[in-house]
């Protein structure tokens, strides 16, 4: 007999860092722990609402991963410098939202590499490790830079972009893990095909706005995956409301089922339901 086991506008999935990744699903009010599902049959089901992640008002269309379109015109978060940090125009007076940017922007952030479908290099709150790291899915991951800033961060990034991806392949990444790297070589490679580059920013910015880390811990991250499938479709809520089948992983933001894939953080504002079949 099947168990409605929660339901409710969807969040993407809490993290804590353990062996495998412990995944937290929040439907509404409901929290629900996804690890003992895996190899349970579950379904979910789209209800036909969706309430923006922000002011929660109904909305026909979600906008930035669960904003209405009034929140993704009028909201720093759902800036286009969020995407493309190293465009941040707070110092021009611009900022949509000065206090936020103030709390979120205008603080430490860290330059790192993470080894996910591949090696990338990416950015993040200080506050944000390791939870970015578990939310693309990477295996190793380990800080590179610290900077006085999420400009800072993204200048860096721009830096190393010539040299190492700076995106995800999704697809690879929930086919399995990625070949270890040693992530400290890599970075002294980097480092020395990119020193002129750095030494340009820290001449503009400050030497204290560009730190870099040299032998930093490196974390390496296991997630609860029982298979990979060999062939990766993903499920469109939009286009088919009811999906599921057996759970067989959990990795990133994705729920890998052995009918298909869903990427959670897409549908954040979804009214929801998980039924346990």
């Amino acid at each position: 007999m099947a168990e409605l086991l929660a339901s409710g506008a969807a969040r993407k999935m809490a993290t804590r860092l353990a062996e495998p990744v412990q995944y937290t699903l929040s439907l509404g009010e409901t929290e629900v722990s996804l690890n003992q599902y895996l190899g349970r049959e579950l379904r979910l089901d789209y209800r036909g609402a969706i309430n923006c992640i922000h002011c929660a008002r109904d909305t026909p269309r979600s906008f930035n991963q669960g904003y209405c379109y009034p929140c993704f015109r009028r909201l720093a978060r759902c800036d286009s410098c969020i995407i493309s940090p190293e465009k941040c125009h707070y110092a021009a007076g611009t900022c949509r939202e000065p206090l936020w940017g103030e709390a979120h922007c205008m603080i430490e952030h860290v330059v790192y590499l993470a080894n996910t479908s591949a090696l990338k290099v990416g950015i993040t709150r200080g506050s944000q490790i390791p939870t970015r790291w578990m939310d693309q899915g990477a295996t190793q991951a380990q800080p590179i830079f610290r900077v006085s800033s999420r400009l800072h961060s993204g200048l860096v990034e721009s830096a190393f972009k010539p040299h190492v991806a700076d995106k995800t392949n999704w697809q690879a990444m929930l086919k399995g893990a990625a070949e270890p790297r040693d992530l400290e070589a890599v970075r002294s490679n980097l480092m020395a095909a990119c020193r002129e580059d750095i030494e340009v920013l820290r001449s503009a910015h400050g030497l204290q706005a560009i730190t870099a880390l040299e032998a930093a811990h490196e974390t390496r991250i296991s997630y609860p995956v029982l298979e990979y499938p060999a062939r990766v479709k993903s499920f469109n809520l939009d286009k088919t409301a009811s999906i599921g089948g057996t759970l067989i992983g959990i990795k990133g933001q994705y729920l890998i089922f052995d009918t298909g894939v869903i990427n959670l953080r897409k549908y954040g504002g979804y009214q929801l339901s998980l039924t346990l079949n």
